[in-house]
Protein backbone atom coordinates (compact mmCIF):
# COMPACT_ATOMS: atom_id res chain seq x y z
CA UNK A 1 0.00 0.00 0.00
CA UNK A 2 0.90 3.76 -1.05
CA UNK A 3 2.95 5.18 1.93
CA UNK A 4 1.05 8.36 1.68
CA UNK A 5 -2.25 6.59 1.80
CA UNK A 6 -0.77 4.80 5.29
CA UNK A 7 0.23 7.95 6.26
CA UNK A 8 -3.46 9.35 5.88
CA UNK A 9 -4.89 6.08 7.59
CA UNK A 10 -3.00 6.46 10.41
CA UNK A 11 -3.67 10.24 10.79
CA UNK A 12 -7.66 9.39 11.12
CA UNK A 13 -6.94 6.67 13.66
CA UNK A 14 -5.44 9.29 15.99
CA UNK A 15 -8.11 11.86 14.90
CA UNK A 16 -10.63 8.75 16.30
CA UNK A 17 -8.05 8.48 19.21
CA UNK A 18 -8.29 11.77 20.41
CA UNK A 19 -12.18 11.70 19.98
CA UNK A 20 -12.40 8.92 22.42
CA UNK A 21 -10.04 10.68 24.47
CA UNK A 22 -11.96 13.73 24.49
CA UNK A 23 -15.30 11.85 25.09
CA UNK A 24 -13.81 9.82 28.41
CA UNK A 25 -15.41 12.49 30.80
CA UNK A 26 -19.05 12.15 29.28
CA UNK A 27 -18.48 8.27 29.51
CA UNK A 28 -17.65 8.48 32.52
CA UNK A 29 -20.52 10.92 33.39
CA UNK A 30 -22.65 8.54 31.78
CA UNK A 31 -21.66 5.62 33.80
CA UNK A 32 -23.26 7.53 36.75
CA UNK A 33 -26.42 9.23 35.51
CA UNK A 34 -28.17 8.58 32.51
CA UNK A 35 -27.52 11.69 30.46
CA UNK A 36 -29.54 15.00 29.70
CA UNK A 37 -30.93 16.38 26.65
CA UNK A 38 -27.25 18.38 25.99
CA UNK A 39 -25.43 15.36 27.06
CA UNK A 40 -27.21 12.68 24.65
CA UNK A 41 -27.12 15.49 22.10
CA UNK A 42 -22.97 15.89 22.70
CA UNK A 43 -23.25 12.13 22.33
CA UNK A 44 -24.37 12.12 19.29
CA UNK A 45 -22.13 14.15 17.51
CA UNK A 46 -19.31 11.78 18.98
CA UNK A 47 -21.04 8.76 17.74
CA UNK A 48 -21.35 10.15 14.34
CA UNK A 49 -18.09 11.54 14.39
CA UNK A 50 -16.71 8.21 15.29
CA UNK A 51 -18.35 6.73 12.36
CA UNK A 52 -17.36 9.26 10.26
CA UNK A 53 -13.54 8.76 10.89
CA UNK A 54 -14.37 5.15 10.16
CA UNK A 55 -15.78 5.90 6.65
CA UNK A 56 -12.92 8.24 6.26
CA UNK A 57 -10.32 5.56 6.50
CA UNK A 58 -12.52 2.57 4.47
CA UNK A 59 -12.47 5.88 1.49
CA UNK A 60 -9.09 6.36 1.69
CA UNK A 61 -8.54 2.28 0.70
CA UNK A 62 -11.01 1.64 -1.38
CA UNK A 63 -10.15 5.18 -3.37
CA UNK A 64 -6.08 3.85 -3.37
CA UNK A 65 -7.52 -0.14 -3.86
CA UNK A 66 -10.97 -0.26 -5.86
CA UNK A 67 -11.47 0.33 -9.76
CA UNK A 68 -14.21 3.45 -8.25
CA UNK A 69 -16.39 4.24 -5.26
CA UNK A 70 -20.04 3.48 -4.55
CA UNK A 71 -21.52 6.89 -5.57
CA UNK A 72 -25.90 7.36 -5.67
CA UNK A 73 -28.48 7.55 -3.23
CA UNK A 74 -27.59 4.34 -1.02
CA UNK A 75 -23.22 5.25 -1.17
CA UNK A 76 -22.90 4.72 2.16
CA UNK A 77 -24.36 1.53 2.62
CA UNK A 78 -22.25 0.31 0.08
CA UNK A 79 -19.23 1.88 0.50
CA UNK A 80 -19.99 0.01 4.19
CA UNK A 81 -20.75 -3.77 3.27
CA UNK A 82 -17.79 -3.50 0.63
CA UNK A 83 -15.49 -2.79 3.30
CA UNK A 84 -16.27 -6.57 4.48
CA UNK A 85 -15.49 -8.00 1.29
CA UNK A 86 -12.25 -8.82 -0.89
CA UNK A 87 -11.39 -7.94 -4.93
CA UNK A 88 -9.27 -8.49 -6.57
CA UNK A 89 -6.75 -5.75 -5.62
CA UNK A 90 -7.35 -6.34 -1.74
CA UNK A 91 -8.60 -8.10 0.81
CA UNK A 92 -11.73 -6.99 3.03
CA UNK A 93 -10.82 -4.33 5.35
CA UNK A 94 -13.28 -5.56 8.40
CA UNK A 95 -13.93 -8.78 9.68
CA UNK A 96 -16.98 -10.01 9.13
CA UNK A 97 -18.01 -10.45 12.79
CA UNK A 98 -17.96 -6.92 13.55
CA UNK A 99 -20.28 -6.31 10.99
CA UNK A 100 -24.09 -6.40 12.80
CA UNK A 101 -21.97 -3.75 15.13
CA UNK A 102 -20.59 -1.67 12.94
CA UNK A 103 -23.58 -1.53 11.12
CA UNK A 104 -25.47 -0.26 14.35
CA UNK A 105 -23.24 2.97 14.03
CA UNK A 106 -23.94 3.47 10.42
CA UNK A 107 -27.51 3.45 10.99
CA UNK A 108 -27.32 5.69 14.02
CA UNK A 109 -25.32 8.01 11.79
CA UNK A 110 -27.80 8.32 9.40
CA UNK A 111 -30.38 8.70 12.36
CA UNK A 112 -29.23 11.23 13.23
CA UNK A 113 -28.42 13.39 10.30
CA UNK A 114 -32.24 13.06 9.89
CA UNK A 115 -33.68 13.73 13.35
CA UNK A 116 -34.37 16.42 16.29
CA UNK A 117 -32.31 16.46 19.40
CA UNK A 118 -35.03 15.89 21.58
CA UNK A 119 -36.06 12.36 19.61
CA UNK A 120 -32.44 10.93 20.93
CA UNK A 121 -33.47 8.13 23.22
CA UNK A 122 -30.86 6.94 25.95
CA UNK A 123 -32.01 3.13 25.66
CA UNK A 124 -30.77 3.61 21.77
CA UNK A 125 -27.96 5.21 22.59
CA UNK A 126 -26.35 3.49 25.38
CA UNK A 127 -24.98 0.29 23.98
CA UNK A 128 -23.27 1.93 20.98
CA UNK A 129 -21.68 4.57 23.06
CA UNK A 130 -20.41 2.30 26.33
CA UNK A 131 -19.17 -0.29 23.00
CA UNK A 132 -17.36 2.19 21.24
CA UNK A 133 -13.85 2.06 23.14
CA UNK A 134 -13.99 -2.07 22.82
CA UNK A 135 -14.96 -1.61 19.47
CA UNK A 136 -12.36 0.79 18.11
CA UNK A 137 -9.83 -1.37 19.29
CA UNK A 138 -10.83 -4.09 17.29
CA UNK A 139 -11.06 -2.17 14.79
CA UNK A 140 -7.44 -0.57 14.84
CA UNK A 141 -6.82 -4.14 14.84
CA UNK A 142 -8.67 -5.02 11.15
CA UNK A 143 -6.90 -2.03 9.30
CA UNK A 144 -3.28 -2.86 10.82
CA UNK A 145 -3.89 -6.18 9.32
CA UNK A 146 -5.06 -4.84 6.25
CA UNK A 147 -1.99 -2.48 5.55
CA UNK A 148 0.32 -5.53 6.70
CA UNK A 149 -1.39 -7.32 3.64
CA UNK A 150 -2.16 -5.13 0.95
Amino acid sequence: MDNAIIQKIQFEIEQINELLDEASPLFNLCKSKEPDFVEKCGMALILQSFYNGIEKIMLLIMKNKDIGLPNGIKWHKELFNNAFKGTKNRTYIFREELYEQLNDYLQFRHFVRHAYGFQLKWEKMKKLFFDMNALWEIIKQDINIFIENN
